[in-house]
């Protein structure tokens, strides 16, 4: 086998190694942290109800067994 002088000079290694140190100091940090007001939801919701009580009984009125529909 024959090696290589050129991966085996001292500049070249140096130059590896500083590239090395280069691709660690560049990798990103996370941070989590807590904020310091508390979290507001504003929920803007229009719930609109129409109560059919009327309707029910008449409804149930009419499908009574002695009313003659069935």
């Amino acid at each position: 086998m024959q090696s290589n002088k050129f991966l085996n000079s001292l500049p070249t290694r140096i130059g590896f190694a500083l590239l090395a140190l280069a691709l660690v100091a560049c990798t990103p940090t996370i941070q989590v942290a807590v904020p310091n007001e508390p979290i507001t939801i504003n929920l803007n919701i229009r719930i609109e109800h129409e109560i059919r009580v009327q309707v029910e009984e008449e409804l149930d009125g009419i499908f009574t067994l002695d009313s003659g529909l069935f």
